[in-house]
């Protein structure tokens, strides 16, 4: 079986995001871009369960500009045996939407035909949680989200997946062809070592456009602006729950 992993670039999760002067966008000039922390768990995943038989092959795909290359570079060094990258050279007022990208994985995952498919639930810049739903009802295929536990059978081609969800957790069983997001919880990613880091350069990358997978992704909204958080008021210590009371109540008016 072939697994395919989705992985994004994004800013790294360390970086105190700032806004542009023009307010068009956030700004990513001499900001550390690292693969996003949900699609490191995703990759985690699928390299787990090719160790474990269940997979015999992991391609990583990605969308995005020409320095993605690194994100996908991360992927192969973690272990991943190849990867697919669509070219696309983003637009701050017309943002990539989740829709256009399951587009795009969804025209990958017909060429490559993968028994399994595994994304983060979210990318920490947009958090939008759509893209592996969508995809999953592009192919028609089933979905389990917000994984935190998955098990395989390679015989009976189904993987039993244990999700996270408002009261606790559920179970359900999938048939393969499946899609299934990553949480927080499912794993702890591998770091890449220094001799897979190398062996990395010479994995293969294809380089394909939307065009060339007959995939439109013009996007149909726009961004009017983008402002920072308001800055949050100083603290103020308390003498007397009936103080607190009072300032919740006649301040915040939230009580």
């Amino acid at each position: 079986m072939k697994i395919l992993v989705a992985v994004k670039r994004v800013v790294d999760y360390a970086v105190k995001v700032r806004v542009r002067p023009d307010r068009t966008a956030v700004d990513t000039a001499s900001v550390k871009m690292s693969m996003n922390p949900f699609c490191e768990i995703a990759v985690e995943e699928a390299l787990r369960l090719r160790e474990a038989g269940a997979a015999a092959e992991v391609v990583a795909a990605t969308v995005g500009p020409a320095q993605a290359a690194d994100t996908l570079r991360t992927a192969l060094a973690m272990g991943a045996d190849r990867a697919v990258h669509v070219l696309h050279d983003p637009d701050p007022a017309r943002p990539l939407l989740p829709l256009a990208v399951a587009k795009v994985l969804r025209a990958i995952a017909l060429q490559e035909n993968p028994g399994l498919v595994i994304l983060g639930k979210q990318a920490i810049d947009d958090d939008c949680n759509q893209t592996g739903q969508m995809l999953a009802a592009l192919l028609n295929w089933p979905q389990g989200t917000f994984a935190s536990k998955v098990v395989i059978d390679k015989d009976k081609q189904k993987a039993t997946v244990e999700r996270e969800v408002d009261g606790g957790t559920e179970t359900i069983c999938l048939d393969l062809p499946a899609v299934i997001t990553t949480d927080l919880r499912l794993n702890q990613p591998r770091y890449a070592t220094l001799p897979n880091i190398m062996k990395a350069k010479s994995k293969v990358i294809k380089k394909v456009t939307p065009a060339e997978l007959n995939v439109d992704i013009r996007s149909d909204m726009e961004v009017v602006h983008v402002d920072e958080p308001p800055k949050r008021k100083a603290g103020v210590l308390l003498s007397s729950v009936d103080e607190l009371l009072d300032k919740l109540k006649n301040e915040a008016c939230v009580l």
